[in-house]
């Protein structure tokens, strides 16, 4: 498991996958979860607006991610 970290209180699912490098843009997001099997907390998500919050977890075929709160955040959602 990869641990993330997470600016603020939480970070979409779009902005996400973007951070990881698994999408260039927030427009191939929409394709990528069409062809990918994405979980989060061990439920099928399709959602690029979904928020992850730190703890969450998140499987993208065989890896698993998991959302952490980065140490001296203070910044809500960014």
């Amino acid at each position: 498991m990869t641990d993330v970290p997470v600016h603020g209180d939480w970070i979409t699912l779009g902005q996400m996958l973007k951070r990881l490098g698994l999408v260039v843009t927030g427009g191939q997001v929409p394709a990528f979860l069409a062809q990918q099997k994405v979980e989060v907390n061990g439920q099928p998500e399709n959602r690029r607006g979904r928020k992850l919050h730190p703890g969450d977890e998140i499987r993208i075929g065989a890896t698993t991610y998991r959302c952490v709160a980065e140490s001296g955040s203070d910044r809500a959602g960014t």
